[in-house]
């Protein structure tokens, strides 16, 4: 329904709002809204309710806690549409009601637009993109929409044969903006589905879910430009400066693109696993365009820039097996039995929980020490992303019980100091009720 108004405000004014017919439209149009409120009030506890049992994809779920939340503008379309089909039931006049058809058309956009825009995790952005949609709508549905759109396409800049309006300028960022989050909206869709095929390597679904995020983006983007009447061989001119521009500035940026693309594509790391780099050990959370997650065990997240990857020398713990040997030195007292040391070093081993049987636990006996018997235990395991000096200690603990139990003790370092230099040494004797002078013997 379009309403234009030719005749001035104040004739419009008294002719549609200020007459028995559009006083009783208004009255209708309060009561229904603050019936709204009411049964709101109501309904909202126990809609919430049931609503914290669902479980399923977080975005469905934020559009039906949206919905909740706007039960009242629902209330409110409900009464409109009643009151608006009772009217023209008893009067079959259109016109009597076009107030309340108004507010019904406002009201249902506003609904739907709200709950429909809360997909956007930002709620600031949310409102906006509501709000905005919902004027648009407003003039379209009024009639004001061609009044609007030629006062903002008349205030222009022109520089010769280049004209660029207000109405160009809104028009081009709102398409580019929706089309690109259309289209990163798209690619996460479809790299969901990528991660949940088992027949490609990790490596190789985190590659073609960017790709295609990627080619959406730049797709959305030369489309967005069209739309807007943009031709696109234009920016041909800029290509020179753009070039400049990236390899200068942009230099790391696209540094790190390039070697996040070449380690997805040689499969030298992918999300799992455990990796050092420098001081860093943790396993790889997500691989990025620009860096790699990476979490210790303190549960410090560390991005890390791909071109590090390349340039620097990684241990990955895990790259062509999951299984990681681990070597555990001790030393034993030289009164003890070296044969049954070993015996009782790799006894224990086998019965730590970690230590797997790939291959059986071994122990050498190293160096007759300073004081005493060096021996290195080592072992295998399977879960390095668990940890490394856990592991080490359980095996320490146990190796103390083992040798307490058994009477193989473990020494600490003697020093025994001597002075060469003269020192005068007092000697006092104390006898039963006497005391001698004191003797100072020449040294």
């Amino acid at each position: 329904m379009d309403i234009i108004i030719n005749s001035a405000p104040g004739l419009w004014l008294k002719s549609f709002l200020l007459n028995p017919w559009g006083l009783y439209q208004l009255a209708i149009i309060a009561v229904g809204f603050l019936v709204a409120k009411l049964v709101d009030r109501w309904a909202e506890p126990l809609m919430e309710e049931r609503a914290r049992q669902i479980r399923g994809n977080p975005d469905l779920l934020r559009v039906i806690i949206a919905f909740m939340r706007r039960l009242e503008w629902l209330f409110f379309v409900l009464w409109l549409w009643a009151a608006r089909g009772i009217v023209l039931y008893y009067t079959a006049w259109p016109s009597r009601v076009w107030l309340i058809g108004l507010a019904l058309t406002l009201a249902s956009v506003w609904f739907l637009v709200s709950v429909l825009t809360r997909i956007i995790r930002n709620r600031s952005i949310a409102r906006f993109v509501a709000f905005v949609a919902w004027v648009y709508i407003a003039l379209y549905m009024t009639g004001f929409d061609r009044e609007v759109m030629r006062a903002l396409d008349g205030a222009a800049i022109t520089a010769g044969t280049f004209r660029i309006s207000l109405y160009s300028t809104i028009k081009a960022v709102v398409v580019s903006v929706a089309l690109v989050w259309v289209a990163v909206l798209i690619g996460n869709v479809v790299s969901n589905r990528i991660e949940r095929l088992d027949d490609l390597s990790p490596a190789y679904r985190v590659l073609l879910g960017k790709l295609v995020k990627i080619g959406l983006i730049i797709f959305a983007g030369a489309a967005a430009l069209t739309a807007t009447g943009i031709d696109l061989t234009a920016l041909t001119v800029f290509s020179g400066a753009v070039g400049v521009g990236i390899g200068f500035g942009l230099q790391k940026v696209v540094s790190n693109f390039i070697s996040g693309i070449i380690i997805l594509s040689d499969k030298s790391i992918k999300p799992g696993d455990t990796i050092s780099l420098g001081d860093t050990f943790g396993w790889i959370r997500e691989l990025r365009a620009r860096f790699v997650s990476v979490i210790t065990r303190d549960g410090k997240e560390y991005l890390i820039p791909n071109e590090d990857f390349i340039t620097q020398q990684v241990v990955n713990w895990s790259f062509s097996s999951d299984f990681v040997r681990i070597d555990v030195d001790f030393g034993v007292s030289y009164d003890s039995n070296p044969h049954q040391v070993t015996k009782i070093a790799i006894e224990t081993a086998k019965g730590i929980k970690r230590v797997t049987n790939y291959r059986e636990p071994v122990c050498w006996m190293t160096a007759f020490g300073t004081s005493s018997l060096d021996f290195k235990l080592r072992f295998w395991i399977t879960d390095p992303n668990n940890g490394l000096t856990n592991v080490r200690g359980q095996v320490l603990l146990a190796l103390w019980d083992a040798f307490k139990e058994a009477g193989v003790n473990i020494p600490f370092p003697h020093r025994e100091v001597i002075m060469r230099s003269p020192v005068d040494v007092t000697v006092t004797q104390q006898t039963s009720g006497t005391s001698s002078k004191p003797e100072t013997p020449k040294a």
